[in-house]
């Protein structure tokens, strides 16, 4: 029977990987990546030697068709994201749900557990976190409004990713909906300019607006509920 592994990868610090993750990544029979320039930076500094696969949101069929014949040769298989923990606001679900259709019971598919932006700032935010909603990443239009007042009438803490070019926006928007609620922001998690901050959306919006040399990387977002 074939082994499908989910393993979840460094955010940024490549440190961060799992003695079992390097283990698996070293006895696969191919490795499916998001981007497979990214991945080698992680291969190279774990001497890992496998062949890689492109996997991602704008595959075509006879890519998946590709995995699948893998599969029925019951090759072993890896599926990794540039960082984090694939399906995860990740196109690896789609993979996945593909492959559980196709195959059934007829292959294993195994989580190998490790990092993730959205638990690493959860962790770290001072937030309530036994209980929290995760939304991914938000609507760029169509819906966006809707949400931001679904959230304001949430008791438990909400977690979003944001990019840099849309955080600014977005914290007008919260500034707009939730007036004063407390909100926590971590961006660079694990890198060399990590920073989580917090205030309301109007002492966020002032911050960034006032150092724009500080709006890069993916950022969490992170609301407090009611």
């Amino acid at each position: 029977m074939s082994k499908l592994y989910i393993i979840a990868t460094p955010i940024g610090n490549l440190e961060d990987i799992t003695f079992r993750a390097v283990r698996i990544l070293n006895e696969v029979d191919l490795i499916l990546c998001e981007d497979t320039r990214v991945t080698k930076k992680l291969l190279d500094k774990y001497e890992i030697k496998k062949p890689t696969l492109s996997y991602h949101q704008h595959s075509k069929i006879s890519k998946v068709d590709k995995i699948f014949e893998l599969i029925r040769e019951e090759k072993n298989l890896a599926l990794v994201s540039d960082a984090g923990t694939p399906t995860i606001s990740d196109p690896g679900s789609v993979l996945v749900s593909k492959v559980r259709e196709e195959f059934g019971e007829g292959v294993e598919i195994i989580p190998i557990p490790g990092a993730s932006a959205l638990v690493s700032a959860l962790s770290a935010s001072g937030l309530t976190a036994d209980q929290f909603v995760f939304l991914g990443f938000l609507p760029h239009k169509k819906g966006r409004e809707t949400l931001f007042k679904e959230i304001v009438e949430m008791k438990r803490t909400v977690a979003f990713y944001e990019s840099p070019h849309r955080i600014i926006k977005t914290l007008n928007s919260l500034k707009e909906f939730t007036g004063e609620r407390k909100i926590v922001i971590a961006r660079e998690l694990t890198k060399i300019y990590e920073q989580i901050i917090s205030g309301t959306p109007e002492e966020l919006l002032k911050y960034f607006e006032e150092n724009q040399g500080k709006i890069k990387g993916e950022f969490v977002v992170m609301i407090k509920g009611l």
